[in-house]
Parts: structure tokens; sequence; C-alpha cells
């Protein structure tokens, strides 16, 4: 299944993606949030669907879409995951997987603007892909980590270099402003997902590509980095986890290249969807 959520009437309200057609499952009455994993949604819904298909609404192509799932408990990220990203900025692979987290605030649709914060010299573009938790998870073996993921979303890790990097401190600074984590347009059940170890992921800044590489370059794989947080956090059901981006950020670039006011991302993940984000500044 592929799962969204739409906005009507100043509010987000779950859909479904049926043959490239988006309609609405607010009729199921519940949310795309952690009680919906918690309680087996996805069986219930996919029920829920099969029942009801001849009667659900289709929305209009253009809809307004939020992020596919509602605020999770955590957004954990993962850095320096690709060995071409590590050394584009200057910095050694990891032995074990860096750890970071975005403040939940910062979560958006896909397609919403991002908004450059005041006082900020060096926001930045990521394209990754992120992890949804399906069932509680603490202290999981690798080789069952597969059956504690719900799905898959397209996500971009926006970060300000400056906040992140200079300001002492850890990376938190520079991750969790607003709008700096643009998911979806998607929730992608991991049954549809033949191979995430292999998947291509992309960013365009512009209309330029500066962003091309693959999920089987990741440094450390989807298995292992459920594990590996589980081990210093109990992951609740719809939490994400974001696995990290390759190369080609503004960051990486001699001269660098930072975000400005009229600039235009589009993303994308095989399987995962397209999204596209417009920079404004911050109007305070």
């Amino acid at each position: 299944m592929k799962l969204i959520r739409f906005r009507e009437s100043n509010k987000e309200k779950p859909g479904i993606v049926l043959n490239d057609d988006y309609y609405d499952v607010s009729s199921f009455a519940e949310d795309f949030n952690e009680q919906f994993f918690e309680s087996d949604g996805l069986s219930r819904l996919e029920q829920f669907v099969e029942q009801n298909k001849g009667q659900l609404t289709k929305l209009a192509a253009d809809v307004p879409l939020g992020s596919p799932i509602a605020r999770p408990s955590k957004i954990i990220c993962i850095g320096l995951n690709y060995i071409d990203h590590a050394r584009e900025t200057g910095a050694t692979p990891p032995t074990e997987p860096v750890i970071f987290m975005k403040a939940t605030t910062a979560l958006c649709g896909p397609n919403d603007n991002v908004i450059i914060p005041r006082d900020s010299k060096k926001t930045d573009w990521e394209v990754e892909l992120a992890i949804v938790i399906g069932k509680k998870a603490s202290y999981v073996e690798e080789s069952e980590a597969m059956e504690y993921i719900a799905g898959y979303c397209l996500h971009n890790d926006i970060s300000e270099r400056e906040f992140q990097l200079e300001r002492g401190g850890t990376w938190d600074k520079g991750k969790g402003c607003d709008t700096f984590a643009p998911i979806g347009p998607w929730l992608v059940t991991k049954d549809e997902i033949e191979d995430v170890g292999n998947l291509r992921l992309w960013l365009k800044l512009n209309d330029k590509m500066v962003q091309d590489g693959t999920t089987s370059n990741l440094i450390f794989k989807v298995p292992l980095l459920v594990s590996y947080v589980s081990r210093f956090m109990t992951l609740l059901p719809g939490d994400v986890i974001s696995t990290g981006t390759p190369a080609g950020v503004g960051l990486g670039m001699n001269p660098q290249v930072f975000l400005r006011a009229g600039d235009v991302m589009e993303l994308g993940i095989d399987g995962l969807g397209v999204s596209r984000q417009k920079v404004v500044d911050y109007q305070g």
C-alpha cells in the first residue's frame, strides 16, 4: 500500500493511493499515528479499502499533501552513512552509525516551502531514505529487524551547516528548524519495495542534478540501523529513522553552495515518489 495524508479544511486527513490516484480514507476514522501502527493498522486499513473500494472518494491529483505519517515520537537521523558524502565533507567514514535527532516540529509536507531560518547563512539539502517503524522495538536483533519496519518514505534532511558545525554543541542545532523535515509524498509499505538496499535516490537544485546515488552504497544497511538504534532508545510505532545522504550536498562543493530564497529542490527515490520544495526567507 501507499499511504498519504492530505489537507482539507485546515485539517490533515488520511488517504491512500490506488492505481496512481489518491483516495480519501478518513471514514476509516484513524490517522496514521503511533496508535494506528501499534494496533496492526496497516492490515486493518487494507481490509477496509478492499471492502469499501467502490465507495471511496477520489481526490484531485493536485490535492495538498502533508507528511504521510502524523507527527512521530522521534525523528532519528544517521550521519555520514555514505562514504562519498563523508569524504566530501572532510570527515572520516564512521566505524559505527552516527546518531542525531531532528525535532518533530521540523516535520512538514513533501511539497511545502522550506523556510531559511533567521540568521541562517548555510542552509543545505540532503535526499535520504527514511524508515518508518511498525511496532515497538528495543534491543532488536539484526536478523529480526525487518519485522519491525512498516515501510519507507522519501525525506529531505534540510540542514543549517553553520548552526550544525560552527555554533558549539551537537548537530541537532542545525537539523531541527521548522520545515527542515519534508517527508513524502507517500509511506510505501515494505512489501512493495523489492530491494531496499538497491534504490536510486537523487536531488535536483533549480533543475540541475546535484545528488545521484544508490542505497547499495550505504555503509550501514537498513536492518543494522534498526537494530543498532534500538540498543540506545526504544523505537515506537511511527518513529522515523533517516538513513543518510549520498555525495552532492552544498557543504561539499567547491566553492560551497547554499540555499537562497527562490531556489527549488526536486528529489526522488525509486518506488517512493518525488517531492518538490521551494525555498523562502523566514518572515518573523
